[in-house]
């Protein structure tokens, strides 16, 4: 029985929050500012929380310009804060995985994907469970425990 408690007040600590937005170019600009709110309230350090909003930029960004899917499909972000971790994921409606590659000094893009290996304690893609598209996630270590 002490176990079944232990693992209760483990799912009390876990924050959870999910956005659904547009795939649209304001939408980085949104999910930005639902970040830094969400992390306000969750109180978050100021770093973890500007890490977690650039690399979630890079994310919905080539959400935005690479998921070439009909129009009207939207890019899901959630944000979870358990056990002194942030994960930070974004799920498009296109099934193609990101790969990292190393941009040339000319490329006006590619960097997205290297910032956020770079950066992320951890990362990763994989297709979307159950359903059309993929999942684009990176944690951050976080001292704040939920």
């Amino acid at each position: 029985m002490p176990q079944d408690r232990d693992d209760a007040k483990a799912l009390e600590d876990i924050q959870d929050v999910e956005w659904h937005l547009p795939r649209h170019a304001r939408s980085v600009g949104r999910a930005r500012a639902l970040l830094r709110e969400q992390a306000t309230a969750w109180k978050l350090p100021d770093e973890t929380t500007e890490t977690a909003v650039l690399l979630l930029s890079e994310l919905i960004t080539n959400a935005y310009r690479h998921a070439k899917v009909s129009p009207g499909r939207e890019i899901r972000t959630r944000c979870v804060l358990a056990a002194g971790h942030l994960c930070v994921s974004v799920t498009d409606a296109n099934d193609t995985l990101p790969t990292l590659r190393e941009a040339a000094l000319d490329d006006e893009s590619g960097r997205g994907l290297p910032l956020v290996a770079t950066l992320a304690d951890d990362w990763g893609a994989e297709p979307r469970t159950g359903g059309i598209g993929k999942t684009v996630w990176f944690t951050l270590r976080s001292d704040v425990q939920p």
